[in-house]
């Protein structure tokens, strides 16, 4: 097997560094959907009868490239080492698709972002509109609790459900949970533009060092 010489040896040795650190980062990301799918606060908010799903199917989006992250990086790494045309033309492959997927769920976040956020809203206020029901009453009282807010669109209804701890400062819980989600939906976004950029550059030193291994067996 030939082997590359010169700068493309450091580039060898940097592509496997970098499918090291993209390996890590796939455990990251694995690491962070499973904190947003186990997190108490959003499981206790979300885990209702009829409550929406839709931010738990990002989630498990965020699971699963996390976990073929970590497969391409272990193959990326071995490819790299090996300095095999084929694995790293796959890694290439891989990593484009990883890429693509990856535009495909930011897009799906982006235009139902809002849309989590009303359908969550939806059912707390359709809990506080029914507070003949044990199970709503329930609910809302565990929105109190774990958003620190009260009352919402039919505010007169909750108001007895959070008399003792409301204040002044209390916010509305459609604003409380607006700003909840929010916050989770950019952790996500942000995360996603990092791997992003780290996923370029593995692309970019891929394919420099699969052409520089063609180019040196057409020399040998």
């Amino acid at each position: 097997m030939s082997k590359v010489q010169g700068g493309m040896k450091c580039v060898k040795y940097l592509l496997f560094v970098f499918n090291f650190i993209f390996w890590l980062s796939g455990l990251l990301v694995l690491a962070v959907g499973l904190w947003l799918r186990f997190d108490p606060e959003t499981v206790e908010l979300l885990n209702g009868d009829g409550a929406p799903d839709t931010f738990f199917i990002a989630v498990y989006i965020l699971l699963g490239a996390g976990g073929l992250m970590m497969i391409v990086g272990f193959f990326g790494c071995f490819g790299a080492v090996r300095e095999s045309q084929c694995l790293l033309a796959s890694f290439f492959a891989c990593l484009l698709i990883i890429f693509g997927a990856e535009i495909a769920a930011g897009v799906f976040g982006f235009i139902n972002k809002e849309q989590i956020v009303e359908e969550v809203q939806k059912f707390y206020s359709s809990s506080i509109a029914d507070l003949s029901n044990a199970n709503s009453t329930a609910i809302a009282l565990l929105y109190h609790k774990t958003l620190n807010c009260c009352g919402g669109s039919v505010t007169e209804t909750s108001a007895a459900l959070c008399s003792d701890t409301a204040t002044e400062e209390t916010p509305n819980c459609l604003i409380a949970i607006t700003n909840f989600f929010n916050e989770k939906l950019h952790i996500i976004g942000y995360i996603g533009i990092g791997i992003a950029g780290v996923m370029i550059i593995g692309m970019v030193f891929s394919m420099v060092l699969c052409c520089a291994i063609r180019n040196n067996r057409e020399v040998i």
